[in-house]
């Protein structure tokens, strides 16, 4: 059988051409594509996850192991299709209108995708309008925004009074360097997240 630890281990090293390998021999062996994707890349992104959250590895390691979890998801999503594995959630993400940062932003959408999330990123300097448009069209269950300036905040309440006037049911979460609990609570988040492993957290529990 294929050692799905190995592919685990294989994510947590960001080694993609072995992450690709196993994967493909597991499935060419039989191995259920939920368990691939539990057992073997959600488990490693797992790791990474808590491992970041302790400062035991930072941006450059997380990056390197989503990247190598993310080859091993273009092989296995089509069988995860056929399957008809479902995602944990549709999670919407952006960085506000006015703020061009996105690397804290692709962090959490690629860890957010390690968690078995289907993420749609609309990138950076995203209009209110925007959101609302997409979360009603793609029946979003979770809104991720992001500012890095406390310039672009404003931008994360006025994006969050429009979702809430156009009744949307999904959950939202802020996150971004300047942003606080406080804030998050003051403009009536649901969530608040200070790095990408506890944005998955957030999202889980409010998925669950």
């Amino acid at each position: 059988m294929a050692d799905l630890k190995a592919l685990a281990d294989a994510v947590i090293k960001g080694d993609q051409n072995t992450a690709m390998e196993i994967t493909k021999a597991a499935l060419a062996e039989g191995t259920a594509p939920k368990s691939v994707l539990d057992d073997g890349l959600i488990a490693g992104m797992d790791v990474i996850g808590a491992r970041f959250k302790k400062n035991e590895v930072y941006i450059p390691e997380v990056l390197i192991a989503a990247r190598a979890m993310k080859m091993a998801m273009e092989i296995l999503e089509p069988e995860l299709a056929k399957a008809g594995v479902e995602p944990v959630g549709r999670f919407l993400i952006g960085t506000v209108q006015g703020d061009l940062h996105d690397i804290g932003k692709n962090l959490v959408a690629m860890m957010l995708k390690g968690a078995g999330f289907e993420v749609i990123d609309l990138g950076v300097d995203v209009g209110a309008e925007k959101f609302v448009e997409q979360v009603k069209t793609a029946g979003v269950h979770v809104v991720g925004m992001s500012a890095l300036l406390t310039t672009t905040m404003p931008g994360m309440e006025k994006t969050l009074k429009a979702l809430r006037d156009a009744d949307v049911a999904a959950k939202i979460i802020v996150g971004g360097a300047p942003v606080t609990q406080d804030y998050a609570d003051k403009i009536g988040a649901d969530g608040y997240a200070p790095d990408a492993a506890s944005a998955v957290d957030v999202a889980k529990s409010l998925v669950a």
